[in-house]
């Protein structure tokens, strides 16, 4: 991705962005793309509704990703986003903004009043998992809300092109809103010369939600959310939405049998110590989310637990539906908990450019082997690999890692085994009783006690067996 030094020399401001009546609510793919065989869109385009029939629900006996059909509403929909869509600008800056509040804010807004090139534009937040996914073959869908202006325009292409289905959030309006709470999200990603990161939007100088106009869900969302195998929530939807209308996405899943995967992300921290309802509707996402992803310090600040292991089998314990709890320990690679076994996957070597969008990825790629009920470690593999492969381009948006490129490390097997570290990890929470899987170049298969190592070959060969198979249902149905 191309970067742009600052330059503070232009005055600019996008056209208001007010919903407005002639805008759909459902965004289709272009003319090519095929629609799941029960998906109809019915209405004028002011009013486009989803129409499905069928109910899925997960299976409650273990083998995580089952759908069954019931009570007339067909999941054809392999995963939906909520909220947290934007345009990331990435600018290259002499140096990041200063600590203090006041003076952040001055820079940032002098920031905002100079109008990048587009080529520094990209799409931001949830839209890197939903590109991620969607190229890894599953049907996506976005719920959120972006403006009337060449931002929420130019992101709209993106997923258009993408072939991701937008849903808008843009009902129950506030008269009394300003009209720049109805603007796209806009984040600056400030890079300093030692390729530092800073992350700003104007959610982070607001006390509310970015669109605290929001009062409901719309009958389009909880129809796109009720035919939805998964829905993914993270820890940013929170800059958006209100605690109240996240905690209706949520009781609207349950309901339907739609599983959640959920990422608190570096908001999840802030969220711990925030307002009772943002408390609230964090506990019930840890309790009810069918998967859990954090970092190896995030999964520290939830439970209060330094092994990742033992974190991840507290929050297995304190779960009401959760069935995997994977945790990222960036360099060293990931660890899935559920309720029986342990799987670790140490990281792919790759020459790393950019780990904007790694997290995202390697989410989509959680959701992928959810959704097939793959073996626990094969999905860390394949997720392991999705994340190094986007960290060796520049950015996340459209630049998250291709299949080809995710395939092509994957046939390399070139893994970053640490004997020691992991050794050392396992041996720390050897008080546990669960089945502990690594994944390892040793050319056979062994095992002592509960220590058991899976050779990487063998679960790269059941990979690209399944992304063939996949490939070949997808070339059919087209």
């Amino acid at each position: 991705m191309a970067h742009k030094t600052l330059d503070f020399s232009i005055t600019w401001r996008p056209k208001p962005s007010l919903p407005v009546e002639g805008r759909a609510l459902l965004h289709f793919p272009r003319p090519g793309v095929v629609l799941p065989p029960t998906l109809v869109a019915v209405g004028c385009r002011a009013g486009t509704r989803i129409v499905a029939a069928g109910r899925g629900e997960c299976d409650g006996s273990g083998n995580v990703g089952v759908v069954r059909e019931g009570n007339g509403v067909q999941k054809n929909v392999d995963i939906a986003t909520l909220g947290n869509l934007c345009v990331d600008v990435v600018l290259d800056v002499p140096s990041l903004p200063p600590a203090s509040t006041a003076e952040h804010r001055a820079y940032m807004e002098r920031l905002a009043a100079s109008p990048p090139d587009k080529k520094f534009w990209e799409a931001g937040g949830n839209c890197n998992l939903a590109i991620a996914a969607s190229r890894l073959g599953l049907s996506c869908f976005t719920l959120g809300h972006v403006g009337d202006e060449i931002y929420g325009n130019f992101l709209l292409d993106v997923l258009w092109n993408e072939n991701i289905r937008y849903v808008g959030m843009s009902q129950n309006i506030d008269d009394t809103a300003s009209i720049a709470a109805y603007e796209t999200l806009v984040c600056w990603v400030l890079v300093d010369p030692f390729q530092k990161h800073g992350f700003w939007s104007r959610a982070d100088s607001n006390e509310k939600p970015a669109f605290s106009w929001m009062s409901g869900l719309a009958e389009e969302v909880k129809k796109t959310i009720q035919q939805t195998k998964i829905l993914f929530c993270n820890g940013y939807t929170f800059d958006e939405l209100s605690p109240d209308l996240i905690i209706s996405a949520l009781d609207c899943a349950i309901h339907a049998g739609t599983s959640i995967i959920f990422d608190p992300g570096p908001r999840g921290r802030a969220l711990l110590h925030g307002t009772h309802e943002e408390q609230r509707a964090l506990e019930l996402l840890l309790r009810q989310s069918d998967v859990l992803l954090l970092t190896s310090d995030e999964v520290e600040s939830v439970t209060g637990i330094k092994n990742p292991i033992q974190a991840g089998q507290e929050l297995i314990s304190r779960g009401v539906r959760t069935k995997w709890v994977i945790i990222k320990l960036g360099s060293k690679g990931s660890i899935l908990v559920n309720r029986s076994t342990v799987s670790c996957a140490p990281s792919f070597k790759v020459n790393v450019v950019d780990t904007v969008g790694c997290g995202d990825s390697f989410a989509a790629a959680i959701a992928f082997g959810f959704l097939h009920r793959m073996p626990a470690v094969n999905t860390l593999a394949l997720a392991n690999a999705v994340g190094a492969a986007t960290a060796t381009g520049c950015g996340a948006g459209r630049n998250v890692a291709h299949l080809n490129k995710v395939l092509q490390l994957l046939k390399q097997s070139n893994v970053d085994e640490d004997g020691i570290f992991w050794d050392k990890l396992i041996e720390d929470s050897s008080s546990t009783n669960e089945v502990v899987l690594l994944l390892s170049k040793v050319p056979i298969n062994g095992h002592k006690d509960r220590f058991v190592r899976i050779r990487i070959r063998d679960v790269v060969v059941e990979l690209l067996t399944k992304f063939e198979k996949t490939s070949a249902r997808s070339m059919v149905q087209s």
